[in-house]
This record gives structure tokens, C-alpha cells and sequence, in this order.
């Protein structure tokens, strides 16, 4: 019961033109974006195409922003102390760059093309990833040009279509980071690259409004609990498991992508 009052309320109200099943869409993209801010890294980017399905690329991308907001401060509330700050200063500037650069981009990608470099992106990052587990570490320059390319990249890729987590992913396991140490720079690398991104959303690209905004406030429990189950999954796991499970989870997104 409650479940239609809330659907009846987003269908009239906030001027969406919403069936059941996009609202039930768009709770389970809430699910999984709770889970992946507390360390089930391939549930976001399940999310991602999820909500394409209901709102489009690009516009998806704006409804999608105030959930992850969100979420970033139940993963930086929870993982705080574990961040590795000497790389996040590496990477904020030049993700910030990679997000104007994304910005840019994205007047002249269409939906589909947002569709098809969201699969190449977690492609891409499933092949890079497997092969720095198989030796490739070792060819990984300790560098920070190689913090700068992965700050663009991330960036860049976190503007177009929210999954910069499959590039984080790759630069934190090359630099061999520990299960809370991953998730906590992840959350505040995040957490400040989604707020960086709110006015270019406002202003540039039109995807965030009072309507999305009220829409995301709906499924903040979706959220919650998200993050709950994904703290509970990621205590079970066993650090020396993390990185392989960080690796399946993309893959599981991966596939998810051309189902």
C-alpha cells in the first residue's frame, strides 16, 4: 500500500510520466547505488543502465546525481578514516578538469552514443583490471602522471555517464590499496567530484531540477538500506578476495550491459 501512495504521489506531483515499473526501476537503482557507495563497487554500475532504461542517457544521468550525493555521505560517514588523502589531492584537480571536459562532451553525445561508451567504459575497465591482476602491476607507472590520467578519466567519465567507478577501480588496484582503504578513497573522491558536477548539471546540461530532485528524496530509504546490506556483503569478505570480487562485480555489470 504504501508502495502505490508513493507512486501515485511521484506520477502526480512531480509531473513524471512514470509506470509502476519505472518506479519500481528507479527503487532498485537506489538499492544499488547504497550498496555500491559501501563497497559492492559493480551494483553502481548496474544502476546506471537501469535507470537509462526509464529516463535516457543523459538525463538519467541528472536524475541519478542527488542518489549518489547522497549515498557518498553514508560511505564517507562509515569509511572516513580509512581514505588515503595523499592521492585524493593528487586527483581532485584534475578530475574537476575531466568534468568540464565531460561537460563539454556531452552537448554533442545522444542518447545511444551514451548508451554505447557506458558499455565500452566497463569493458574496457573489466579487460585493464583482469590484467593487472595477471602481472600487469607491474608495468603500472607509480607516477603521478598516471594519478593525472586516471583523475581526467575519472572525471570525464563520472560527467558522461556516472561510472567512473570502473576507472577508480583500476588505478586503486594498481596501487594495491586494502579493502577500507579502497572504499574510503573512493567515497571521498566521489563525494567531492558529485558535488563538483551539481551546477554543470543545473546550469549547462538542464538535467537536475525540483522534479528530479523530489523524485530522488522519494527513494532515500531505498538508499539507507542499500548501504546496510553493502556494509554486511563487504564485512564477509576477506581482503585478499575484495579485489577478485571488485573484478566480478564489474564483469556482472559488464554483461548486464548487452543483456
Amino acid at each position: 500500500m504504501i508502495v502505490f501512495l508513493t507512486f501515485i504521489l511521484v506520477l502526480h506531483l512531480f509531473s513524471f510520466q512514470l509506470s509502476f515499473q519505472d518506479f519500481t526501476i528507479i527503487a532498485l537503482v537506489a538499492l544499488c547505488i547504497g550498496m555500491a557507495k559501501t563497497g559492492v563497487h559493480g551494483a553502481g554500475m548496474i544502476a546506471v543502465p537501469l535507470l537509462a532504461t526509464v529516463f535516457g542517457g543523459k538525463l538519467s544521468s541528472g536524475v541519478l546525481l542527488p542518489m549518489l550525493v547522497f549515498a557518498d555521505l553514508i560511505g564517507v560517514r562509515y569509511y572516513n578514516q580509512h581514505a588515503s588523502w595523499k592521492h585524493l589531492k593528487i586527483l581532485f584537480p584534475w578530475a574537476a578538469l575531466g568534468v568540464i571536459g565531460g561537460t563539454l562532451a556531452g552537448a554533442y553525445i545522444n542518447d545511444s552514443v551514451f548508451k554505447m561508451i557506458m558499455a565500452i567504459i566497463i569493458f574496457l575497465s573489466v579487460g585493464i583490471m583482469v590484467w593487472l591482476e595477471r602481472g600487469g602491476k607491474e608495468k603500472v607507472p607509480q607516477s603521478k602522471l598516471f594519478a593525472a590520467g586516471t583523475g581526467v578519466a575519472g572525471g570525464f567519465t563520472s560527467m558522461v555517464g556516472n561510472l567512473a567507478g570502473s576507472v577508480m577501480a583500476i588505478y586503486l588496484l594498481a596501487m594495491r590499496f586494502p579493502k577500507n582503504a579502497y572504499i574510503g578513497t573512493t567515497a571521498w573522491f566521489f563525494l567531492v567530484t558529485n558535488w563538483f558536477k551539481v551546477p554543470f548539471h543545473l546550469f549547462v546540461w538542464h538535467t537536475v531540477s525540483i522534479n528530479t530532485f523530489l523524485l530522488d528524496m522519494l527513494v532515500i530509504p531505498f538508499i539507507g538500506l542499500g548501504a546496510y546490506v553493502g556494509i554486511i556483503i563487504v564485512k564477509r569478505i576477506p581482503d585478499k578476495w575484495y579485489r577478485w570480487f571488485i573484478i566480478a562485480s564489474t564483469l556482472v555489470a559488464a554483461l548486464f550491459m548487452i543483456l
